[in-house]
């Protein structure tokens, strides 16, 4: 098969003269043969070009409508035609012969807030297809939210990013360490300028994460008053709920009543079922927001491809009672027991890290429950839990209104961080056929695009970002696992941001093109 990276120019040589263009031809000729011989080398030039044509690709333009064998032509970073296209003058060419091109693939929700500043090349986003990605998640965002932007314009990343302001940021810094109660009338006055400050500084949308500790303490009202700031400028409301176990119904009716009461579009993001009590009931959950969008309210979710997910080891305890026996037992009972808590990250205990909570406990000769209090009391610990089926994963990932996100980042030790996408394409469309291929691109691409009110964004068509992903359907595959998070996909041959070639499997190509996107209220 042809290497997808390798361009050929298709312009006529010209006649054969003696003195300088002679001297000038003979040069070009022997760099073609090094090029040639160099496949890689040619991804320098290739990702300067202005102009360069995608040929024999099987497009999966992103509006779900059925694959077509194409081609894409791609003038000063944008897309300018597609179908059928003679490559002519200049033009640089792709041959993508036995490969889909589909658009950019949007992370309505990362973690790479820190990571883009120290790692812009983003190689684990990248190599999984993210063109664009929005960080800010679970209500903790980067403050101010135009020093954040202005800094990533200066020393711009390899994919585009947006923001949301985080309710938890806006939360602690008007109410300090006194955060454990309901807010009065004037502090939520100051949450309210705070969001609007971080809306018409840049943000998209309200953050919340509603099952950490800042978070939590928050009444609906709050909430409502602080998304219907967002919305009033713009934006949406994305949630992290405020309990995804047992009580994981009551949280999305919060979720419904906050889109209801505040006249704003919703998402409940990483949607999950997370405790023995509520799995097999995913119907029951997308049947609460079919009812709601039939009402007229605008709710969606989104989702990732792993039945575990990964957070702190205190939310495993709702009562936040972390030094009670019976209620830390309750809490390991609820996932399925401590051997499915895998130990990330521990600070106090490094030799911890990744083994199950039930493996350290037995190490030390102590019970599970002990360990638990014990960690908590040395400074806690990030955790992997194992606790959703497939079951509900392949019924949230079949709604309509679900789109693909990774809830990972640049660094996660989940393999969701590298793996997400690919994952979904080897494993959901072609090995289980949960989804269509071109269902499963919509959920990645125009999906988001239309979530996040990008016109120009998450699709193949005339006028488009060339936000573009070339990558293999029968090899496409996450290598990332619990033990080795941050191992790299295989099968995403080339990626595009505003029409720079950024991935050029298996490295990086050193361009960083990424765009910094703003809301409404922002130029």
């Amino acid at each position: 098969m042809p290497t997808p990276s390798t361009f050929r120019n298709l312009a006529r040589p010209a006649p054969f003269r003696l003195g300088a263009c002679g001297l000038r031809l003979g040069l070009l000729l022997l760099l073609s043969l090094l090029v040639t011989s160099h496949p890689w080398r040619l991804v320098a030039t290739a990702q300067s070009a202005t102009s360069f044509v995608i040929v024999n690709a099987n497009v999966v333009d992103g509006t779900g409508a059925p694959s077509r064998r194409a081609a894409v032509r791609v003038v000063d970073g944008r897309i300018t035609e597609v179908g059928e296209i003679r490559p002519v003058g200049a033009d640089r060419v792709v041959d993508a012969r036995g490969l889909v091109l589909a658009p950019g693939f949007i992370d309505t929700h990362n973690h790479s807030t820190d990571g883009l500043l120290t790692e812009p090349l983003a190689a684990s986003q990248i190599s999984q297809g993210i063109t664009t990605l929005v960080v800010g998640q679970d209500g903790s965002s980067p403050w101010p939210i135009g020093d954040y932007l202005d800094r990533l314009r200066r020393e711009p990343a390899s994919l585009n990013v947006l923001t949301a302001v985080g309710h938890a940021t806006v939360r602690q810094r008007v109410m300090g360490d006194d955060f454990k109660r309901v807010a009065r009338a004037d502090e939520l006055a100051r949450m309210e300028a705070l969001v609007e400050q971080g809306m018409r500084e840049g943000a998209i949308a309200l953050s919340s994460g509603l099952e950490y500790e800042v978070g939590s303490y928050a009444a609906t009202g709050e909430v409502v008053a602080l998304a219907r700031v967002a919305g009033r400028l713009g934006g949406f409301y994305i949630s992290h709920i405020r309990d995804e176990a047992d009580k994981a119904f009551e949280s999305m009716r919060e979720v419904v009543t906050i889109a209801d009461e505040a006249k704003v579009a919703v998402q409940n993001t990483h949607i999950k079922l997370g405790t023995v009590g509520v799995w097999g009931q995913a119907g029951e959950a997308i049947g609460l927001f079919d009812a709601a969008r039939a009402r007229g309210l605008d709710v969606t979710a989104d989702a990732y491809p792993y039945n575990a997910w990964s957070s702190t080891i205190t939310v495993l305890i709702p009562s936040k009672r972390y030094d009670d026996p019976v209620d830390v037992a309750r809490g390991l009972a609820d996932v399925g027991g401590a051997a499915n808590v895998l130990i990330t990250r521990h600070a106090a205990h490094p030799d911890y890290e990744f083994k199950t909570l039930d493996a350290v406990a037995k190490s030390r000769g102590v019970t599970p429950v002990a360990q638990f209090i014990q960690i908590v009391k040395d400074g806690g610990a990030s955790v992997v839990c194992t606790s959703m089926i497939d079951d509900d994963l392949r019924t949230f990932f079949r709604w309509p209104w679900t789109m693909i996100s990774s809830d990972g980042g640049i660094g996660f030790r989940h393999p969701r961080g590298a793996g997400t996408f690919p994952r979904v394409l080897g494993r959901f469309v072609r090995e289980r056929q949960w989804l269509t291929l071109e269902d499963a691109v919509r959920k990645m691409t125009s999906l988001p695009a239309a979530r996040l009110k990008l016109s120009d964004r998450g699709a193949i068509k005339p006028g488009a970002w060339a936000d573009l992903v070339l990558f293999d359907p029968a090899t496409v595959i996450d290598n990332s696992t619990f033990s080795e998070p941050l191992k790299l996909s295989t099968g995403i041959r080339n990626v595009w941001v505003n029409g720079t070639l950024v991935w050029d499997e298996p490295r990086t190509t050193g361009a960083r093109p990424g765009q910094v996107i703003t809301g409404p209220l922002t130029p």
